[in-house]
């Protein structure tokens, strides 16, 4: 018997209905076991599904963080830990900051942001306003010069500042300087834009990532929201039904279906839809197969 499929708009209007951390679908609640992946600088497994702060918790007001609680909350809950945002998406690193403290979440996360340039200051300001000291990844936030050099980083931390340091891009025009800064300077991370109708990372970026040992997280891994636009009104493909319960997660487990991914990190402040993309971290991940059908199915739309 095949799994019912939901739309994002169902799945967010029943968890508004009983709550982002206690409703689950079937497919979530019938199978404990997470996708993980090792980080390869380490071995420390990180669950494979993060979440995206840009345009999502950039004001600092109430509303954004009671959003930015339930869906941290709804993130928690669904075993993740990774979240990602940087000192320039408005006042999302000062909401993520208040929430942790009211909450003690701190050390239920992973928390990744980044840095304009190897600025101390700016560093001091990010740490100020997340209310930690250590943060566990540190990136040079676009980058555009081939020569860029990450000492800087790599002192912050042998100092115990970061655990990790890395690079990221979510531009094509800026991929030959990841691949040079990548190549000469060897970060745990890079982050680069990569989802199922933007490819352009599995041919210069992925190989590389995996040659040096560098995990990759993947912004906006729904093409800032191509996809939905493009599928909405369609249902699922019969041959999908196997491993992705939502739209969402049928996005998410193309990404995760290569193992040179780390982690994906689609941004939402909806814990319904925090709660679906967790989705994407049970079940079975596309074949090859499976992964050249959505290829062909998305080049179709």
């Amino acid at each position: 018997m095949n799994t019912p499929i939901i739309t994002r708009r169902e799945f967010t209007i029943a968890a508004g209905a009983v709550g982002a951390t206690a409703f689950m679908p079937p497919a979530l609640a019938q199978t404990p076991a997470l996708l993980t992946r090792a980080i390869p600088s380490t071995g420390e497994r990180l669950p494979a599904v993060g979440l995206g702060t840009a345009q999502v918790f950039d004001t600092d007001d109430e509303t954004t963080r009671q959003k930015a609680a339930a869906v941290l909350a709804a993130l928690i809950a669904g075993g993740g830990r990774l979240v990602d945002t940087s000192s320039v998406y408005g006042d999302a690193e000062a909401v993520l900051g208040e929430v942790m403290a009211q909450g003690a979440l701190r050390e239920k996360l992973f928390i990744a942001t980044k840095l304009e340039a190897p600025d101390a200051a700016e560093l001091r300001r990010s740490q100020t306003r997340l209310k930690t000291e250590k943060i566990d990844l540190l990136q040079f936030h676009n980058v555009r010069d081939p020569q860029a050099s990450l000492k800087q980083f790599k002192d912050w931390k042998a100092q115990g500042v970061c655990r990790y340091i890395g690079i990221t891009s979510t531009r094509h025009a800026d991929f030959p300087a990841i691949e040079a800064v990548l190549g000469r300077e060897k970060p745990d991370f890079v982050q680069i834009d990569y989802s199922l109708d933007d490819r352009e990372a599995e041919k210069r970026i992925l190989p590389l990532a995996a040659e040096i040992k560098a995990g990759v997280l993947t912004a906006l891994p729904f093409g800032r929201a191509r996809l939905f636009r493009a599928v909405r009104g369609k249902e699922i493909p019969d041959w999908a039904r196997g491993f992705a319960d939502s739209w969402g997660q049928f996005f998410l487990k193309y990404l995760l279906a290569d193992p040179r991914v780390t982690a994906v990190i689609p941004g939402t402040g909806d814990p319904g839809h925090m709660t679906d993309n967790l989705g994407a971290l049970r079940g079975p991940l596309p074949d090859p197969d499976q992964r050249k059908q959505m290829v062909a199915f998305a080049d179709a739309l």
